[in-house]
């Protein structure tokens, strides 16, 4: 799964620890979903998606492989 949170919080101008206390979660776990490494859970996502006005869809992308 692609995502865009690295440019989202580019364009907030948030850090990922400023992230993570927005959304209650460590910013290693922000590193790791930014990365790849971990898919988040749909509430996660959905705090995300809020947080930049944006929908799940346009924050996360399925690949072809997923």
């Amino acid at each position: 799964m692609r995502n865009n949170i690295k440019i989202e919080r580019a364009r907030h101008n948030l850090t990922q620890a400023d992230l993570a206390e927005k959304i209650g979660v460590s910013r290693q776990s922000i590193n790791a979903i930014e990365k790849g490494k971990y898919v988040p859970s749909t509430v996660l996502a959905l705090k995300m998606a809020r947080l930049f006005k944006m929908s799940v869809e346009d924050l996360f992308t399925l690949e072809i492989d997923d």
